[in-house]
């Protein structure tokens, strides 16, 4: 079986978030299993010097962009013995940054349609080609339009991934011929709430549709959840379902992660108390093994759950004795609050701005109990990682939160949640947390145990992924 990934971003050559998590581990994850997976993605002006050194230049194609015709150069490189191949044009992505330029539709018009013009020079007809994201959306499209009927082209499948549904790839109509080249005879494709939707056509036209997490499927199918394509997902919902993405635990681990103060091991959990400690001295808190320490690493933005969280740290910081870090940085809102409870709270409230990846590291490996209170979280790979470290995640069940973590009151759970999204339920399960850790440390050691055994590497969803095209494939 041969699939080719399509991304915007994938590691270790661009990432702006989890879609680069997924298109960098997924891939290996099949290829262990003896799937042909290859990965394109955009040859952005800030992939690394070192990583162009290890490309070879494949061939250069015409690809047509509507009325007009653009340059396309098509590199291959292999890392961890995976094929990608980077599309090269320097006019669309020779900039600073990936996303966020006037033309981003143009851009992204191109680089779709250079998916598919490029099969046939790299010697490789994939079985299935798999989307993801609304800067891939246009592939099933385009091949439904103009490739399906070509011999060469015919039987692949084609799957499409939506990842947070927020971000869907809306623009004006008029664009639908002179950007992406798509007759008005067939706009009723795209066309959705009065512009063009290129999520909306992709899933109108792909094989299946997936999203990253069981829950999350069912979540987008109501309208809190859906932003507005709920209807067009129910209409569709035979070709839906949700695998929860997995972590890469060679990265994040434990035992070796170079950027903590001292390794450690489920069994072995010397280390971590270390690790406790250095972080409580580098964050000028009290340096004490007694005090439960609450971690986030997080986008200061409202859906990750931070108005839960401003309206509940002053009760959280009143009537407990715990410790607070905060990694990230987003709205001048959530900022300028959590400034004033660290000038009220010394030495308890910690606000780090920005995102300083080893220091995310440091607050895993180091809090006790990490907090994701989040409104909606598609999959989310904060918790998984926090259970790899062993730091005790409160969440909300939402997504793929939902899907990872369970509660500890039954003696089985991993870590402690909250159903409907408001302070009171989120402070309760706080509280329970920190109750736990300070009441019972045998039984805080049993639970920091379970959450470390969890198994969330990418073995299981690359499984799920197998199961799914096969599937396709017999349909």
């Amino acid at each position: 079986m041969k699939v080719l990934f399509c991304a915007s971003e994938a590691l270790p050559f661009s990432a702006t978030g989890g879609l680069a998590d997924v298109a960098g581990s997924l891939p290996q994850a099949l290829r262990t299993r003896l799937i042909g997976c290859r990965v394109v993605l955009p040859l952005y002006d800030g992939v690394p010097q070192e990583l162009r050194d290890q490309m070879r230049f494949v061939t250069s194609i015409s690809v047509p962009v509507a009325w007009r015709r653009q340059y396309c150069g098509i590199f291959e490189a292999k890392i961890n013995n995976v094929i990608y191949y980077l599309i090269d044009n320097q006019y669309y992505f020779k900039r600073n940054g990936l996303y966020g330029h006037f033309d981003d539709a143009e851009r992204f018009a191109f680089f779709s349609r250079a998916i598919l013009e490029m099969l046939p020079y790299i010697d490789f007809k994939p079985d299935i080609i798999h989307t993801n994201d609304w800067q891939t959306a246009l592939v099933p499209v385009y091949y439904r339009l103009f490739y399906a009927n070509n011999e060469w082209y015919a039987g692949i499948k084609t799957l499409f991934t939506i990842h947070n549904i927020q971000y869907q790839g809306q623009y004006g109509k008029e664009i639908l011929e002179d950007v992406f080249g798509i007759p008005n005879y067939e706009s009723q494709l795209l066309e959705y709430d009065k512009c063009v939707n290129l999520m909306k056509g992709a899933i109108e036209c792909a094989n299946w549709v997936s999203t990253v997490s069981p829950t999350y499927a069912q979540e987008i199918l109501d309208p809190w959840y859906a932003h507005k394509l709920d209807p067009i997902l129910r209409e569709r919902s035979w070709k839906l379902s949700g695998i929860l993405n997995g972590i890469d635990v060679v990265n994040y681990d434990p035992e070796h992660d170079p950027n903590l103060y001292a390794n450690y091991t489920c069994e072995d959990r010397a280390g971590k108390a270390v690790n406790k400690a250095k972080l409580q001295e580098r964050v000028c808190v009290e340096v004490n093994p007694d005090l439960p320490l609450i971690g986030m690493v997080t986008r200061l933005v409202s859906h990750k759950g931070l108005d839960l969280v401003k309206e509940a740290v002053d009760n959280v910081m009143q009537y407990s004795n715990a410790q607070f870090v905060i990694l990230g940085s987003g709205d001048l809102e959530y900022e300028n609050y959590f400034k004033w409870m660290q000038e009220k709270y010394p030495g308890r409230f910690v606000l780090c701005l920005g995102f300083v990846p080893e220091l995310s590291r440091k607050i895993y490996a180091g809090s006790d109990i990490f907090l994701m209170p989040s409104k909606s979280e598609p999959c989310g790979l904060s918790q998984m990682i926090a259970l790899r470290y062993g730091s005790i995640p409160v969440v909300r069940e939402t997504g793929g939160l939902k899907d990872s973590i369970t509660d500890s009151g039954d003696g089985q759970g991993n870590g402690f949640t909250f159903q409907s999204y408001n302070t009171g339920d989120m402070l309760h399960s706080l509280h329970r947390a920190i109750y736990a850790y300070n009441s019972d440390q045998e039984g805080w050691g049993i639970l920091v145990d379970r959450a470390m055994r969890c198994d969330n590497s990418w073995g299981k969803s690359a499984n799920d992924y197998i199961k799914l095209y096969k599937q396709l494939l017999k349909d």
